[in-house]
């Protein structure tokens, strides 16, 4: 069986006990330019099962960008009364406008035993981590191999004016700041292996003994057997 298969099914089950196992929340987070939404796209690549939670935002749409694909466009007071409402997961603003991730799709994902990625910042990773899904949560924080790189893949993606940039290589310090509130920690020097990396996580948190259901009475006909015999 390859690597995606073997994802798949563990993603449904766990292993020969037929029982299927809450959905993962998996948050990814980053400086800015640090690999993490590449990254999100290879783990999604990997195992296609794995949704990815689309925020909504307050920023316009960039050219391209479908409301309701890459986010849920929304004017700041529909935010504001979503996240009156408690429809919100977390939430955060960030370079004057505001992200969120909304609640429902998520639980819902959760109790049908679907994985979620998080392609968030600290803030929203905390407010997840804290949230009553914490323990359906793993957080791994992505870190550039030097900041004269990280400033190196800003400029040369050529998304973003000069200011802008020197906005989020400002931001960069305090969100690395952050790093040892989560889980796991990958430096991106190469984002092979880095992906080889992330994807060895999701895999073994998939398969932690809490997170398989089904084993407590798999053990319990194993013990069966035991007594069954002569």
């Amino acid at each position: 069986m390859n690597a995606q298969a073997a994802s798949q099914k563990t993603g449904s089950s766990g292993p020969e006990t037929g029982a299927r196992r809450r959905g993962l929340l998996i948050i990814l987070s980053s400086p800015s330019g640090a690999g993490k939404s590449t990254l999100a796209r290879r783990l999604i690549a990997w195992d296609p099962a794995i949704s990815f939670s689309v925020s909504a935002t307050t920023r316009p749409p960039r050219p391209g960008e479908v409301n309701g694909r890459e986010y849920h466009f929304r004017c700041r007071e529909e935010f504001s009364a979503m996240v009156a409402a408690g429809e919100m997961l977390e939430h955060a603003e960030v370079f004057g406008n505001l992200y969120g991730s909304p609640r429902g799709p998520v639980e819902e994902a959760v109790e049908a035993g679907r994985d979620t990625l998080f392609d968030i910042d600290w803030q929203g990773g905390q407010q997840i981590a804290n949230s009553p899904l914490k323990s359906d949560t793993i957080s791994v924080f992505i870190l550039p191999p030097s900041i004269a790189e990280l400033r190196h893949r800003l400029e040369t993606r050529g998304q973003d004016s000069a200011e802008v940039i020197a906005g989020r290589m400002a931001k960069a310090r305090d969100e690395i700041s952050h790093w040892a509130e989560y889980d796991y920690v990958l430096i991106n020097r190469d984002l092979e292996d880095t992906a080889a990396r992330l994807i060895a996580i999701v895999t073994a948190e998939r398969l932690r003994r809490e997170r398989q259901p089904g084993l407590s009475p798999f053990v319990l006909g194993l013990n069966r057997e035991f007594e069954a015999q002569p």
